[in-house]
């Protein structure tokens, strides 16, 4: 299996020369790559569905990619179901319905919107049910199941287990289809998702509790899926997941279940990280290089305003440095930081906060640094922290670059604030 392979010094992004992408757009600067989108996409071709959780990274123009390939999509709140809507993904059920909502909770805009658009429900609270059946009464419904155990490249997205508040209480099924009942709602599809950034042995438990589940529920049943949480290769040697292998354990799981059932069963997937992580980059400069102490910092334009993953979970990001007006060789430990009046503005720490340092090259203020593997959870955690702008996106397919999101302005930063009246 492949591993993931960034050097340490890099000139081009997707094609693109580095130094004309600031140029032109300025930093911080999200670049995303289509073509590496397009062949994460291809890896789940012997899926029923492949399901994009555009929380992930929810740009239009990126939601328009997905859906001209064939990937449908999961909305987690009232403005996701919007974005949806407004690229062209159809509203309705139907055989594979193009948008899901998937949630522990309706807020009431997002209840308005599901009953508005006749949207499909995977519930992951039992009161879903009720909140729903008194709106939509004799709909499907698909449950978001919590297995009793999770697994994640981070405690904080574990989704499993009774320290997750996320999924219906797998001892909790029977009582869900008595309340289905009550108006005539069935559930018609089961969900587990128990992490982000698990393996495949925790993975493969997954399959165990899916089959257990569904013989709960019973012949109603019409789709599993097999949520998301797949890993990807942020270190040199990391693995990547083994697509096909984690197809054939679903498949055998979902051959398995219809033939107890007696009915066919639509096998879904919903990656989220997998099918764009590697796609995108954070493009910063430079401004600061300064000893403190044993450590020596280089300090960019970009913060956790941009990108919250590293102080978040201590995330691991590759980088790389395009040098400017000299060439050098060497390399540095160095530790890598932004701009914002915060201790824990660092882009190498370690989960738990402890600060680390990175082998880069000898850089000047000026040159320009690349955090890699940025395009999942980076550009939709953006802040306006320490009144900074939201960065800027740009996405490159077939050698054409696309501004997909203008930096924000000062004007939009205040837009929406008021300073009272009078004295």
């Amino acid at each position: 299996m492949t591993t993931t392979n960034f050097p340490t010094r890099i000139e081009t992004l997707a094609g693109q020369p580095i130094p004309q992408l600031a140029e032109k757009f300025g930093t911080p600067l999200y670049v995303y790559d289509a073509a590496t989108i397009e062949a994460r996409i291809r890896e789940f071709a012997a899926f029923d569905v492949v399901r994009f959780a555009q929380k992930a990274c929810s740009n239009l123009a990126i939601l328009d990619l997905m859906r001209k390939a064939g990937v449908l999509v999961d909305a987690v709140s009232a403005g996701e179901i919007r974005r949806a809507l407004a690229v062209g993904y159809q509203p309705g059920r139907g055989e594979h319905p193009e948008i899901v909502y998937t949630a522990d909770l309706f807020d009431r805009e997002s209840l308005d919107l599901v009953v508005e658009n006749n949207l499909p429900v995977n519930c992951g609270s039992p009161e879903m049910i009720d909140q729903l059946g008194e709106r939509m009464p004799g709909c499907g419904i698909t449950l978001r199941i919590n297995p009793g155990f999770g697994h994640g490249h981070s405690q904080k997205t574990n989704t499993g287990g009774s320290g997750s508040k996320h999924g219906i209480w797998h001892t909790q099924i029977a009582d869900c289809v008595k309340r289905g009942a009550k108006y005539g709602i069935t559930v018609t599809g089961l969900h587990m998702h128990i992490g982000s950034g698990t393996d495949m042995q925790h993975l493969s438990q997954v399959c165990q509790a899916m089959e257990k589940t569904a013989m709960e529920v019973g012949p109603t049943l019409r789709s599993i899926s097999a949520g998301g949480g797949l890993s990807v290769p942020y270190r040199e040697g990391e693995q990547r997941v083994d697509v096909a292998a984690y197809f054939e354990l679903w498949d055998a799981t979902r051959q398995k279940l219809a033939i107890a059932l007696g009915t066919p069963l639509t096998l879904e997937i919903e990656p989220g990280r997998y099918l764009v992580a590697e796609s995108g980059n954070l493009l910063t400069e430079i401004r600061a290089v300064k000893q403190m102490g044993e450590n020596l910092y280089y300090l960019v334009d970009a913060g956790f305003n941009n990108l919250a993953r590293p102080i978040l979970y201590g995330s691991y990001h590759p980088m790389a440095i395009c040098q400017q007006n000299h060439k050098s060789e060497v390399l540095l430990d160095v530790v890598v930081g932004g701009p914002l009046c915060e201790s824990g503005d660092i882009f190498t720490q370690e989960e738990g906060g402890f600060v680390s340092t990175r082998q880069l090259p000898e850089a000047k203020v000026g040159d320009l640094l690349i955090i890699g593997c940025a395009g999942a959870y980076g550009a939709v955690m953006g802040s306006n922290y320490n009144s900074k702008p939201l960065a800027a996106e740009i996405l490159v397919k077939d050698s054409d670059v696309h501004l997909i999101r203008a930096r924000q302005t000062f004007e939009d930063l205040i837009r929406g604030e008021n300073i009272p009246a009078g004295k």
